[in-house]
Formats: C-alpha cells, sequence, structure tokens
C-alpha cells in the first residue's frame, strides 16, 4: 500500500535538511532535560549517592531501546515517525494510539515548558507580567517552525550547545576545587570523592529508596526517542543515525553521572538544599556571584529548546496521522520547503493555552501540574510500543535484521528487558502518593481513544480506504 494521498497540486514529503551536527546536538539536547538542572538536588535529597546507579541503569536501558528504535528506522526508510512503525508492525490501531498519544504528551510538555519560562523570566524581572513572555514563547515557536526543519536543527544545536558548555563548566569548576581541597563555607567539610560512602554508605534509604528513585530519574530522559523523530528528516540517515545513538551512553555517564559525582563530593549529599538547584551553588562556592543569574538563563534556554523539540514533533506526528487518514486530511499538506504549516498552526492552537492558564491563577497552575503527570506517564506507553513493534519486527521480518548494518546486540532479549524495566517504573509511579492519582486516570485517555478510533476507522471504510497496516520499503534508489 502507497501511505500518502496527496492532494492536487500540493505536496506531502517531509524534507532531509538535518547534517550530522543538528541530529548530535538534537540527541544530546533530547538527553538533557531541565530536570537535572532544577530537580537534580530533590532526587539526590530523596535517593543519596544511589542516584548515580539510578542514572546509570535508566540510561543503559534508554540506549537498549534507542538501538531498537535505530535498527527499526534504519530498516524501511518509509517510516517516519513512531505511529508509522507502530502501524505497519502492529496493526492500524496501534499506529493510531501511538501517534495521538505522543502529540498530546508533547503538546502538555510544551505547555508546561513554556509555564516553567515564565517563572524564569520573572526571576530576572518581577514586573514583567507572565503572561508576555509565555505569548512571545508562543509565537516564536510558531515562527521557528514554519520555517525549513534545518531552522530547527540550528535552534537545537546552539540551544544544546548552552546545555553542554554548562554542565561542562560545573564538572571543570567540581574538579579544579577537589584538587584545590575546598573546604565548603556552609557545612565546613573539605571537597572529597569519600563523600559518596562516607554519609550513610551510597544506599543510605536502603532498597526501597533506591527502587522508588527511579520514579524521579526516568522523567529526566524524556525527549531522548527524538533523535528517531529527527532521523525522518536527516541527511544521510544510515550514517549519521547510528553515530547519534551510539553516543547515548557516553552522554549518560558525561552529562548526568559526572555532574552529580562532583557535585556531591563537593557538598555531602545530606547537606544539599532540595529547593535549591545544586549547580547554582557550587558555582556559586567557587566565587562566581552571578551563578545564580548564569544558570538561570541556561535553565530558561533549556526549557526553550524543550517547548520548541516538543512542538516539533507534534507537528510532525500530526503530519503522520494526517497521511493516515486518522487525522484532517488538510494537516498532511507541506508547502514547497516540506513544512506542514496547517499542522503547525493546529500545535499553535493548543500551545497558545498557556497563556490563559497563567491569567487564571496559581490553582489552575496546579491542575495543570496534575496533568503533566498523567502525560508524563504516556511517555512510558511510547517507549513501550517502540519495544513490542520491534519484537513483531523480529517475527516478521527475520531477514531484515540479520542485513541490518545497525543490529540491536542480543536483539531477541533486548525488548523484554525493556518492558520489564518499564513495568518495574509503573509499580514505582504507583506506589509514590504524588504519581499514584495522575497514574489512576491514564486509562480514561485510552478509552477514549478507542471510541475515536471506532469512529475513525467507520469513516476509513466509508470511504474505501483500505485498513492494511503495511508501509511499503522505498525504492532501491532511495538507499
Amino acid at each position: 500500500m502507497n501511505m500518502t494521498t496527496t492532494a492536487p497540486g500540493a505536496h506531502d514529503e517531509l524534507q532531509r535538511g538535518l547534517s550530522n551536527r543538528h541530529l548530535q546536538l538534537i540527541a544530546i539536547g533530547g538527553a538533557i532535560g531541565t530536570g537535572l538542572f532544577l530537580g537534580s538536588g530533590k532526587v539526590i535529597s530523596l535517593t543519596g549517592p544511589s542516584v548515580l546507579f539510578i542514572y546509570a541503569v535508566i540510561g543503559c536501558m534508554m540506549f537498549l531501546l534507542m538501538r531498537a528504535l535505530g535498527e527499526l528506522l534504519l530498516s524501511n526508510l518509509n517510516y517516519k515517525t513512531f505511529g508509522d512503525i507502530a502501524k505497519d508492525l502492529i496493526g492500524p490501531w496501534a499506529g493510531y494510539f501511538v501517534s495521538w498519544t505522543y502529540w498530546v504528551t508533547w503538546v502538555v510538555i510544551c505547555v508546561a515548558d513554556i509555564i516553567a519560562i515564565t517563572s524564569y523570566v520573572s526571576y530576572i524581572n518581577a514586573s514583567i507580567p507572565n503572561w508576555v513572555p509565555a505569548a512571545i514563547t508562543v509565537a516564536v515557536l510558531t515562527i521557528l517552525n514554519l520555517q525549513p526543519v534545518r531552522f530547527f536543527g540550528e535552534f537545537e544545536f546552539w540551544f544544546s550547545l548552552i546545555k553542554i558548555v554548562a554542565i561542562l563548566a560545573l564538572i571543570a569548576t567540581g574538579v579544579v576545587l577537589l584538587v584545590m581541597g575546598f573546604e565548603n563555607p556552609d557545612t565546613g567539610t573539605r571537597a572529597e570523592l569519600s563523600h559518596l560512602w562516607d554519609h550513610g554508605g551510597m544506599f543510605p534509604f536502603g532498597a526501597s529508596g533506591f527502587l522508588l528513585g527511579f520514579q524521579l530519574g526516568i522523567f529526566s530522559f524524556i525527549g531522548v526517542e527524538l533523535v528517531g523523530t529527527a532521523a525522518a528528516e536527516t541527511k544521510d540517515p544510515h550514517r549519521n543515525l547510528p553515530r547519534a545513538i551510539n553516543s547515548i551512553v557516553v552522554r549518560v555517564l558525561i552529562f548526568y553521572i559526572g555532574a552529580l559525582t562532583v557535585i556531591m563530593a563537593i557538598t555531602p549529599w545530606d547537606k544539599l538544599d532540595p529547593d535549591q538547584s545544586p549547580f547554582v551553588t557550587t558555582f556559586a562556592y567557587a566565587g562566581f556571584g552571578a551563578a545564580a543569574f548564569a544558570i538561570n538563563i541556561v535553565v530558561l534556554t533549556s526549557a526553550a529548546s524543550s517547548a520548541n523539540s516538543g512542538f516539533y514533533s507534534g507537528t510532525r506526528m500530526m503530519h503522520s496521522l494526517a497521511r493516515d487518514g486518522h487525522a484532517p486530511q488538510g494537516f498532511a499538506l507541506t508547502d514547497s520547503r516540506g513544512v506542514p504549516r496547517k499542522a503547525v498552526f493546529f500545535s499553535t492552537v493548543f500551545v497558545s493555552s498557556s497563556v490563559p492558564i497563567l491569567l487564571l491563577g496559581d490553582s489552575v497552575i496546579e491542575a495543570f501540574t496534575f496533568v503533566t503527570s498523567v502525560a508524563s506517564t504516556f511517555i512510558l506507553f511510547t517507549w513501550s510500543m517502540i519495544a513490542i513493534s520491534f519484537i513483531q519486527y523480529m517475527r516478521k521480518h527475520p531477514e531484515r535484521h540479520r542485513t541490518s548494518a545497525f543490529r540491536t546486540p542480543f536483539a531477541r532479549i533486548v525488548p523484554w528487558i525493556v518492558l520489564a524495566f518499564f513495568a518495574f517504573i509503573l509499580v514505582t509511579l504507583f506506589l509514590a502518593d504524588d504519581t499514584r492519582l495522575p497514574l489512576m486516570f491514564t486509562p480514561l485517555w485510552f478509552i477514549a481513544l478507542a471510541v475515536m478510533w471506532q469512529a475513525t476507522k467507520r469513516k476509513l471504510i466509508r470511504d474505501g480506504r483500505p485498513l492494511t497496516a503495511a508501509v511499503d520499503l522505498p525504492d532501491v534508489g532511495a538507499h
């Protein structure tokens, strides 16, 4: 089946306008969330030094999942999104569920990032009304995403670079303080690596504290799958995608484990203020008076980067839905530069909800925090469907796996290990008080999707459109 339906005189093809450097930095930016800058103090206070093992385990699991995703994407260059993969390998309903769930996840996270940006701007200048930076951010996101995809890549390149420089600067500063034997003015302790095990051991809260820490750490990795979304618009994906995916483990080791090791070596973990960014305090100890302001700028750009990535992913997923008849056909059309303009404007409408939310007050923001917690659990569904798709791929297309230049290691057991890990994460989410209620509301979304799918399926049948899930392989020349 040809998966495209093009209106006369219109386009419905995305363009491969992302270079290797764009894809590399998008992958890095996706793996470094604002949680590292803002939330790491809280994670450390609740888990102690065992947070290093938590991030190491999660990083390894995400690497295995991304290897499977990379092999899937390269097995058929007509796969443009996770929805295409699920549709082809599991069934049309799976593509529908994955695409809509991923779209709503990123739209909500995008709104959350915009609200976060307003708080950072308020820190810099409290006299600016909250709705002003929100409205400006929505306008900038819309304008950026109406440009050819290389503009998105350029924006992400530089904003990801800012995050990387900030983390490397922290690690370098921490190493200098360690070598100098720096004495912490607040705690009276010297900077030493032994702080990692001298304050209650590596697992101060025992097995329960360690295991519950995973539900805090997992969401720092939301966005690591963006490398898969961007692959559809990447030049030479057979060369560039493996390079981006294979570097994920190194990034996790350097950016997460390296940074947190340095932080806890300078200040014992039980002396850190969970309400303060440990990045700010570490730079402040080094004598950088403008540390709070500088990190605030870094976190602002990190949130802007995340919002832009979410907006980009949402529009591409909407484009894919429309191509399959799972959303209004107009969203499938692209302009002469390969930009799905109608999908961009549709996402703008929903992202603009951040402005009235900010005008309505704190109680609504608290409710919105609840909604974002629900949306965060949706990402586990998307990741799980990638693993299930790989299981189906191994069953249906063993010859593609045998001839793949980017074969997943231990391919028969990797998806099952990843799925078991995600099931464990769901259990920890259910056990934690602040995430239990949002988790219990997520079935409502899938019930609504099931109803919508039945209506969509009837319309497709009525219009004479086939429901077959197959996504054709590209012509040989496309490789």
